[in-house]
């Protein structure tokens, strides 16, 4: 925009007018100090800061560069000591200042310097409480806006900038620390931020800790750590151990550190390791221990956990939190395959408890759809399916570590539909569908021989079968017949080589998914209906097997219907996993504790998937 003027006539300096809103300085004639522009005779552009009113040819003027050249004249004032009304005296250090300076960028100053309390009027303040050094940054970062972070200074700047409430300061600090983070330190960071109130760098330094603890317990920041410290570690579910034993012996190691003043904390503390879960090897060499013979707490733990041992049989009476396993030590569970919106998934996804998250994990050589999975020396086995063209008799396995794939010898039928688990030390492929019949056979692989054999054939014919092994048995759930769904069951005795009929469901399930837990057997989800119009029929019923009783009784239903459910034991959970609600190939996931007899929603798998493979690897 052009203001023109007659070359021939001086302009007149404009009346002075209030500054509209958005301008920071208003009115005046333009200085010519540089740090802006004025309206002369000839015409030119204007700075988008300003405004022209045309029919007044007024000029509003906003300086460049104004707060920062202003706080640099603060600044050489404070060289200088000129016009400083305030004198900070932190130790035996004495800091002048200017009391706007600080109230301008720390709260606490401003409240103290605008409210009626003895300090707004003294020269002098003592600051009680804070490091000399770190008041004499502050105050220069008043001024400046700069700070220099020192590993050796951070915890007294963080300290201080919490004081001044300064939260700039703060956060600037408490990233520095985050990156700070290592095994050696990272419980003294912790136990600082959950002092000095800062919530991110605690939750931070805790992830850490959790997640690095067999560095961190190799530290002398362990060893130094107070009792109530310790035990809030031992309590927890999230220490990432491969299992009890591990976190059992930091615990010694921790008391061993001073015997003598540390002894008196111990029945408190092994009271939050999970003994039932140790070797009975441990257990027993714990009971005559030194430390643990005299102190009758300690004896009734162990005696608590000799029993969880002794007793299997009375498990589900003795659940506690020292029976519940830590998330690190469940293993991981594996999502194979399975249907999605592209016709078939490749991938294969892991997930792991202690972080709550999906993330992916290798990819399968071909589709595979309606097939199996087993798990043997945490390797997968996948076994038969269909690839969309044709029905699959072949078998490979995949090694997670290594992300390789290895081709075994096929199986003797061709199988979709197929149930596949182990059951003492070999992988039985049950039933299916060959492409042209439904099958009641039943293949055995030897891990050994690497060969497979035919055993005793199942009383009826079932594809989409949901198996599981429990109590030296193999049970057979379930499944379609070319006909109908079933809803009867029949378990596989490998030492008898016969199968027998048990009690039938109270539902007919295709589709169905199971797994045992806690000496129980669960069916969820499925399906109930012909084929050609299973879609209005989808099932959310679980029920679940006593094999004492030959019962089978309903409990609480998922949260909506899954057919073709992943459903696999992890810890002391049952997951559910994906499946197809007649309308999406379900990306979701919910956990079943048998404890509360509830669902509980979990983290979601990264697509969509109907018929995964749901397993557990114990060392992925």
């Amino acid at each position: 925009m052009e203001v023109a003027r007659e070359p021939e006539k001086p302009l007149a300096p404009p009346e002075q007018k209030e500054a509209p809103r958005g301008c920071a300085d208003g009115g005046g004639p333009a200085t010519g100090d540089g740090g802006g522009h004025r309206l002369s005779a000839v015409s030119h552009p204007l700075s988008p800061h300003c405004d022209i009113d045309s029919s007044t040819s007024e000029e509003f003027y906003q300086a460049v560069h104004h707060a920062e050249q202003t706080f640099r004249k603060m600044e050489s004032y404070l060289k200088q000591q000129q016009l400083c009304d305030v004198i900070l005296i932190a130790g035996n250090r004495k800091i002048p200042a200017h009391r706007l300076v600080l109230s301008s960028v720390s709260d606490y100053f401003a409240a103290m310097f605008t409210s009626d309390v003895c300090e707004a009027k003294q020269e002098e303040i003592k600051m009680e409480g804070i490091d000399p050094n770190a008041l004499w940054d502050l105050v220069q970062f008043a001024y400046t806006g700069c700070l220099e972070l020192k590993e050796d200074t951070i915890e007294n700047l963080l300290a201080a900038a919490c004081l001044l409430q300064l939260p700039q300061v703060v956060e600037v600090c408490c990233h520095f620390l985050m990156k700070l983070l290592h095994p050696s330190n990272c419980l003294g960071i912790r136990a600082f931020a959950d002092a000095q109130g800062c919530t991110e760098l605690m939750k931070v330094a805790h992830n850490y800790t959790m997640e690095n603890i067999m560095e961190v317990i190799r530290n002398q920041e362990f060893l130094l750590l107070p009792a109530e410290e310790l035990h809030k570690l031992l309590a927890s579910d999230d220490v990432n151990v491969p299992d009890e034993e591990t976190i059992f012996h930091a615990l010694m190691m921790w008391v061993k550190y001073d015997m003598q003043r540390r002894c008196s904390d111990l029945s408190m503390l092994l009271a939050y390791i999970r003994l039932p879960l140790l070797p009975p090897q441990i257990l027993a060499d714990l009971e005559n221990h030194a430390l643990f013979k005299d102190d009758l707490e300690c004896q009734k733990l162990i005696l608590e956990a000799m029993k969880y041992h002794l007793l299997p049989e009375r498990r589900t009476l003795m659940q506690s939190p020292r029976t519940k396993p830590r998330k690190s030590t469940v293993g991981t569970l594996y999502a194979v395959g399975g249907m999605d919106n592209n016709k078939g998934a490749t991938t294969i996804e892991k997930y792991d408890l202690r972080t709550n998250i999906w993330i992916q994990a290798g990819v399968m050589n071909g589709r595979r759809l309606q097939f199996g999975v087993a798990v043997i020396d945490d390797k997968l086995f996948v076994i038969g399916g269909r690839d969309g063209l044709k029905t699959l008799n072949t078998v490979e396995c995949y090694n997670p570590k290594t992300k390789a794939w290895t081709v075994l010898p096929p199986m003797s039928t061709h199988r979709h539909g197929l149930g596949v688990t182990v059951l003492e030390g070999p992988i039985y492929a049950v039933g299916g569908h060959d492409g042209w019949s439904y099958l009641n056979t039943v293949e055995r692989w030897d891990p050994q021989s690497q060969q497979w054999t035919f055993v005793a054939s199942m009383s009826i014919a079932r594809s989409t079968v949901g198996v599981a092994a429990l109590n030296g048995k193999l049970y057979s759930v379930g499944g379609r017949d070319g006909s109908s769904c079933l809803s009867s069951m029949e378990y596989y005795d490998p030492h008898t080589n016969k199968w027998n009929m048990c009690a039938p469901m109270c539902k007919r399930r295709g589709g169905v998914g199971v797994a045992t837990c806690d000496g129980f057997l669960y069916a969820v989800g499925g399906h109930d209906a012909p084929a050609s119009n299973h879609c209005s029929r989808l099932l959310d019923y679980v029920e679940r097997y006593d094999p004492k009783t030959d019962t089978w009784t309903m409990v609480a239903p998922l949260s909506m219907p899954r057919d073709a459910v992943g459903v696999c034991l992890l810890g002391d959970r049952l997951y559910a996993v994906g499946g197809y609600d007649g309308q999406t190939y379900l990306n979701t996931m919910e956990a079943y504790d048998p404890q509360t007899n509830e669902w509980t929603q979990m983290a979601s798998l990264n697509i969509g998937r109907a018929g995964a493979c749901v397993v557990v690897i114990k060392q992925p």
